[in-house]
């Protein structure tokens, strides 16, 4: 039985249950990580907290983290739902999702290869682990890092990123494959904006260290 990381955005959590019981009816293991980013945005711009990214990855307060827990919460709640009585609803701080704090983005972290104890168990029991993406700190950790980080720790098969966009797109054409090399080369050139830049990055450091990974119909590969 092979095992599958499938990472879903906060934009399109709410349309990705069906794929996720598609591919475990195909007889995969399934994990789930999500993101909330756009609950989180519009949740901190209420409260009057300031929303900032660099590189993607967004400036974290306390107050902000408050707002990422209870955004993470509120969409685990709903992924969970939709699933069915196989999702197991986890966070990450609270299983043992590992993390490096890096201070200039405030209580943020960059999540460490990690096999949460409680995730193989749902795992291995026929259960899907939906996990929301808060580090051991706690620290808010970006979701396309912590799946990466959850794949390379499980021993995943393959890291799947469901997005509302086809995957990676040069020239106004999605991509079909890219390797490692080549997609660090462009992210390192700052050729890339956006939300593809965490996903690519994380998509490649996944295929570099044994995960080959697809972000929609972009393959990317050792």
């Amino acid at each position: 039985m092979s095992r599958l990381v499938v990472k879903v955005g906060g934009a399109v959590a709410s349309d990705a249950a069906a794929h996720v019981l598609d591919l475990a009816a195909c007889g995969h293991e399934i994990c789930v990580v999500h993101g909330a980013g756009p609950q989180i945005t519009e949740e901190m711009e209420r409260f009057g907290i300031p929303v900032e990214f660099v590189a993607g990855r967004r400036v974290t307060s306390r107050a902000g983290l408050a707002v990422v827990r209870s955004s993470l919460a509120a969409v685990n709640r709903a992924l969970c739902a939709a699933i069915g009585a196989r999702a197991v609803p986890l966070f990450g701080d609270e299983i043992g999702l590992y993390a490096v704090q890096v201070a200039q983005l405030g209580l943020v972290g960059d999540p460490l290869p990690s096999r949460p104890p409680k995730l193989v168990e749902a795992l291995e029991k026929g259960f899907i682990p939906v996990v929301a993406p808060l580090g051991v700190g706690p620290l808010n950790v970006n979701a396309d890092e912590a799946a990466t980080a959850i794949a390379l720790g499980v021993d995943a098969e393959r890291l799947i990123f469901l997005t509302d966009v086809d995957g990676l797109i040069l020239d106004g054409e999605v991509v079909d494959a890219i390797d490692a090399a080549r997609a660090t080369e462009l992210l390192d050139a700052g050729l890339l904006d956006g939300g593809i830049i965490p996903k690519l990055r994380a998509a490649a450091a996944a295929a570099r260290d044994g995960v080959p990974a697809a972000i929609g119909r972009t393959a990317v590969t050792a």
